[in-house]
This record gives structure tokens, C-alpha cells and sequence, in this order.
């Protein structure tokens, strides 16, 4: 009996965020013939310096922060880390809807993968805003001589083959400051991937995305949305509203330092005030305040609650613009930092009509407690994207043809290599 023999790589997810920059790194054992397997073996997360609202405000301490980092997972796993593949995301991340059309190439009339590829290359002839390039081209549904809902085309009859796609750009300027900053530590990069894509892959099963779902990731900064039907996603945006936003103004109506604001948050934070009652108080020097102030935790509950009312509303407000509000069976699933807030749940099944839940990740291995946590959801999605990319099943991402044909890490390793100190 021949013994196949199998090797070993490391895969890791770089999230960048306002607040924190966070690594997941991955075991994957390849076994030829068998489908590949990994187990995360790292979950890293530092203060992030010089990153604003998803946009890098400072290269040097961007590259501190990453560093720092990579220094802590190697230390972790006692192995280097040399390449990732790194989220990118910020209100500089825009989407826009195109379409590509061609002659199907065989004489037979047989449609063959090398016809779908052509089909989602010319999608991307499409007028991009001034300072945009193309990050991902992201496939919907195809249409066969006038037969539209074509989910797999390959093999069928036709003559002329077309595509819907939905293009998902970025800024260039952003796009180039994240690259030279993670070049910068010495690691190359995998990909950029947008990183709600890789979330949305991460919390959903089939099921939920043939049905009908929105994963929402509340971050610190922003907030970041992706909504999918029969399968294919069909909607993408990001929000200027996150958790960032929750401590401020809790800073403000406790007139306390942030500090002692962002730890209010995160012990007695809770999103629905009904459930508390006034009696309940909290004393402000217990969570670092210098002077003892006693404050009603139903107080806290109703300045959070404004907050993420209005997050809610704006989630519901793009999706009225697809017709979907209150019309997703599988409802709208939850995850990120911001999401940890008690009482969620509760406030967007009341504000959304819809069922809601917390987006925790799938079928993930992993000896640390903190794959459960929903900061590092983004991460852990980073590593699960950049597996399906290495073992070939990149088209079946979102349960399409998805495939990440603008490869940006190909177009600016060149460029910034020579920056490396």
C-alpha cells in the first residue's frame, strides 16, 4: 500500500483595525487526494497605533504595531511568520454592480471553465471612480443565450455567454499605505481581501446564504455589512458608525475620561434598558475614575442604547435599498468587537423585524479559548479565505464562481520591496 505522504503549511490572517491589530495563524496539513485541513495555533491582538477609522494616519507606527505583532505570534508558535493574508477595509472600500459578455469559444457550443474566466475579465472593463482600483470581481449569476439564474454554466450548451458581477474597489492611496506598511515589517502579502468577505464565509453555513443573510461586523471605527441570496452576495457597504463612537458617548454623558468610559462599556455595557432597573448603580471609581460617582446602569444602558439604535437604522437603511428590509429568513447575523454588547441581539430583532443572533466562526480547530471571541472573527476569517485560495477552491467561496482576480499584492510587491530597512 503506498503511503501518501502529507505536508504542512502555516497560514495567517493579518485584521488591521482602529483599535487593534490582530493575527490568527493556522496549521494546514495537505494530504494528497483529501480534502485540506487546519487548526488555528495562534491568536495574537495589540493596541493598534497610527490607523484611523480603517485608514493608516501614521506608516511608522502602523509598522510598530505590526511588528509587535509578528513578534508575539512567532514567540507563540516558534516559527517566523513570512507571508499573510491582510484584510482591508474603511469607507474608502466602495462596490459597484458590471456585467461581461462573450462568445462562447469551442465550435460544439460546450461552455468550459476558460469561457467563465473571460466572461468575469471582461466584467471588469468598467469605468472605476478617479484614484480606485479593482480589489475583487465577484461573480452572481450567468445567463446562457438569454437563460438567466445560471448558477455553474460549465458544460451546458450555448453561444453567447454573459456574467453579472459585483466589483469591489478601493482607494488606491489606502490600498498602497496598507501595503507599504506590512512590506515594511518584512512579511509578504498573500492578498488584500475585503474583509467582510471573509467574515460573511466564516459565520454563515449554505443554508443561511441560499435563504437569505446580512453579517454584520461592528468594528471599532466602522461598521461593515454584507447581505447574501440564493447564495450569491448580493450586497456590500460600510458604515461610518462603531464601537469607537459607543465610548464617546459615554464619555461624554458620564463626563469621565475614555478610559474609564471604553471599561463602563465593557463591564456594565447593555444595549436594552428595559431589562435593568434604575436601582442598579455603578460606582465610576471602581473602573478607574479618581473620584467615587455612583451612576444608574440604566442610565449607561440609554446612552449605548441611542447608539446602536442608530447603527441599526443605518443597516436597515441599506437594506432598503435592496428591497430586503425586514425580508431575510435567515435574519441578520452579529459579530465583531462592537457586537459583545449584552442585549444586541434583543434590540435588532425589535428594531430590524428580523431573526438576530451573534456570528461566531465554523468548523474552526483550535486550542484557544479566544476563537470564541468575536474580535477575532475578522482574523480567523483571513485564515479560512486564505485556505480555500490555496487549495483551489476559491471559486466556490460564496457558493459561486468567486475568484479574487485583482491580485493587488502582484501589482505593488515590486514597488514597496525596496522599502523594506
Amino acid at each position: 500500500m503506498i503511503k501518501r505522504k502529507a505536508h504542512m503549511e502555516l497560514i495567517t490572517g493579518l485584521d488591521l483595525g482602529s483599535n487593534s491589530v490582530r493575527l490568527a495563524t493556522a496549521k494546514q496539513v495537505f494530504v494528497p487526494g483529501e480534502k485540506p485541513s487546519f487548526q488555528i495555533v495562534g491568536l495574537i491582538e495589540v493596541s493598534s497605533e497610527g490607523i484611523h477609522k480603517g485608514v493608516i494616519t501614521s506608516i511608522e507606527e502602523t509598522v510598530s504595531a505590526v511588528s509587535h505583532g509578528l513578534e508575539k505570534m512567532e514567540h507563540l508558535i516558534g516559527v517566523p511568520i513570512e507571508h499573510a493574508w491582510v484584510g482591508i477595509s474603511g469607507l474608502q472600500i466602495i462596490s459597484q454592480n458590471s456585467k461581461g459578455v462573450v462568445a462562447v469559444a469551442k465550435a460544439d457550443g460546450e461552455i468550459a471553465a476558460e469561457d467563465l474566466e473571460r466572461a468575469v475579465e471582461a466584467s471588469r472593463a468598467v469605468a472605476t471612480p478617479l484614484n480606485y482600483e479593482i480589489l475583487h470581481v465577484i461573480p452572481r449569476a450567468f445567463t446562457v443565450d438569454g437563460q438567466t439564474g445560471v448558477k455553474d454554466p460549465v458544460g451546458m450548451t450555448g453561444v453567447r455567454l454573459e456574467v453579472d458581477t459585483q466589483i469591489i474597489e478601493g482607494q488606491t492611496p489606502h490600498i498602497k499605505n496598507i501595503t507599504k506598511a506590512v512590506y515594511r515589517t518584512g512579511i509578504d502579502i498573500d492578498d488584500l481581501v475585503f474583509s467582510i468577505l471573509s467574515v460573511g464565509d466564516l459565520v454563515t453555513t449554505q443554508r443561511q446564504r441560499d435563504l437569505g443573510v446580512a453579517v454584520v461586523n461592528i468594528g471599532g471605527a466602522t461598521t461593515s455589512l454584507i447581505v447574501y441570496e440564493e447564495g450569491e452576495i448580493i450586497h456590500t457597504a460600510v458604515l461610518p458608525v462603531g464601537g469607537e463612537h459607543v465610548t464617546n458617548d459615554l464619555a461624554i454623558g458620564l463626563r469621565t475620561s475614555i478610559e474609564v468610559a471604553e471599561r463602563v462599556k465593557i463591564e456594565y455595557g447593555e444595549c436594552y434598558p428595559r431589562n435593568l432597573s434604575k436601582k442598579e448603580t455603578v460606582d465610576l471609581k471602581v473602573v478607574g475614575a479618581e473620584l467615587n460617582e455612583e451612576v444608574s446602569r440604566k442610565y449607561i444602558a440609554e446612552i449605548i442604547n441611542a447608539r446602536m439604535e442608530e447603527v441599526l437604522e443605518k443597516i436597515d437603511l441599506e437594506l432598503s435599498k435592496i428591497g430586503r428590509s425586514t425580508l431575510l429568513p435567515a435574519g441578520v447575523m452579529f459579530t465583531g468587537g462592537g457586537a459583545k454588547i449584552p442585549g444586541l441581539v434583543d434590540l435588532a430583532k425589535d428594531k430590524l423585524r428580523l431573526p438576530a443572533t451573534l456570528g461566531y466562526p465554523l468548523d474552526i480547530l483550535s486550542a484557544s479559548e479566544k476563537i470564541n471571541d468575536l474580535s477575532f472573527t475578522t482574523a480567523v476569517g483571513l485564515v479560512r479565505w486564505g485556505a480555500n485560495m490555496q487549495a483551489g477552491l476559491g471559486h466556490n467561496i460564496n457558493s459561486g464562481f468567486t475568484k479574487n482576480i485583482g491580485n493587488v499584492s502582484a501589482q505593488v510587491k515590486g514597488w514597496f520591496k525596496s522599502l523594506i530597512p
